[in-house]
């Protein structure tokens, strides 16, 4: 017996470590599973944003007068210094500020409140209530803004017949009211999508807490704003930050309404502004202004999320 013993010990230990080396996760395995992520990444994020930044610095020359060869040539830092200098671009991003400032909160405001109702334990339906306020996210955004250009059109909307038939008469695509005509659309259109991040949160909440509170004396509306909205914070800071991105990158809401109103010009958004300097065929300027729209972007929303942190004490 002691004989057997000693002899089938190298067997179990050399079993055991051939089995716990082959148990741990291989080089070729990790690439494998890591490759469909980077690879798009790498070609469709990092290869486009390394190519604008080297197109941004390059300009054109011409050598022999206006009607010359061209060429191309790096330029350092000139094609910013013209971003800077243009009025166009400012007056742009001025106008989408504007928007921020007044669309972001009345969004986030509204989708709040709709995921508190859909929360509340009074609302009934509350399946086909959630449907119904995300269908619209469910919509692409070119396909909203024509649909909203047919309800404030003068000659088409039944909107605007209802209003001039009870001695009113809005101009929904007027000089005054064109950004906020834009803006409803955005707010339509992403509602539903905040709410249901912040629905998703609320869902995450032990119900224990609200028992205790209820214990406690508290009611719905005491819940509601003293505990639910304070616990889903990260989320509603999510959401701005989201919000934030996306009115710089406005586009498809301005750019469809263009089509049927005189007041809003192909310079109406830096988004717009970048696309129409790229039409005609300054590809270095449009690369420069889409670079001093990202670096926007990132800080606003980065100065946003540590603003936010420090309030919050982390």
């Amino acid at each position: 017996m002691t004989d057997f013993t000693t002899r089938a010990t190298p067997v179990v230990a050399s079993r055991g470590r051939r089995r716990l080396d082959g148990g741990g996760p291989r080089t070729g395995t990790v690439v494998a599973f890591l490759t469909p992520f980077f690879l798009p990444f790498v070609l469709f994020y990092l290869v486009p944003v390394g190519y604008a930044l080297w197109q941004s610095l390059r300009v054109v020359r011409r050598t022999g007068g206006q009607y010359g060869t061209s060429y191309t040539t790096f330029g350092g830092l000139e094609q910013y210094v013209q971003v800077f200098r243009n009025g166009e671009f400012w007056a742009s991003i001025e106008r989408i500020g504007l928007f921020g400032i007044v669309q972001v909160p009345v969004m986030l405001f509204a989708a709040l409140i709709m995921a508190l109702l859909l929360d509340s334990p009074l609302l009934r339906l509350k399946a086909f209530f959630r449907i119904t306020a995300f269908m619209p996210y469910a919509v692409p955004g070119v396909i909203a803004a024509i649909m909203w250009s047919y309800l404030y059109s003068p000659q088409l909307s039944p909107v605007v017949d209802l209003f001039n038939g009870l001695g009113l008469h809005p101009d929904f695509l007027g000089p005054n009211a064109v950004l906020w005509s834009a803006a409803n659309v955005s707010t339509w259109l992403w509602t539903g999508y905040n709410m249901l991040i912040m629905f998703s949160a609320l869902q995450s909440i032990p119900q224990e807490l609200y028992e205790a509170a209820r214990i406690d004396g508290a009611g719905n509306w005491t819940i509601a704003w003293r505990i639910k909205v304070p616990i889903i914070a990260p989320s509603i800071v999510l959401t701005t930050v989201f919000s934030i991105i996306g009115t710089l990158q406005l586009y498809a809401e301005p750019a469809v309404l263009r089509q049927i109103s005189s007041n809003i010009s192909s310079t109406f958004t830096p988004n717009m502004l970048a696309y129409a300097v790229a039409s005609g065929n300054n590809y270095q300027q449009a690369a420069a202004i889409s670079v001093v729209i990202a670096v926007i972007t990132f800080v606003l929303s980065f100065g946003f999320m540590r603003l936010t942190s420090k309030k919050a004490g982390l």
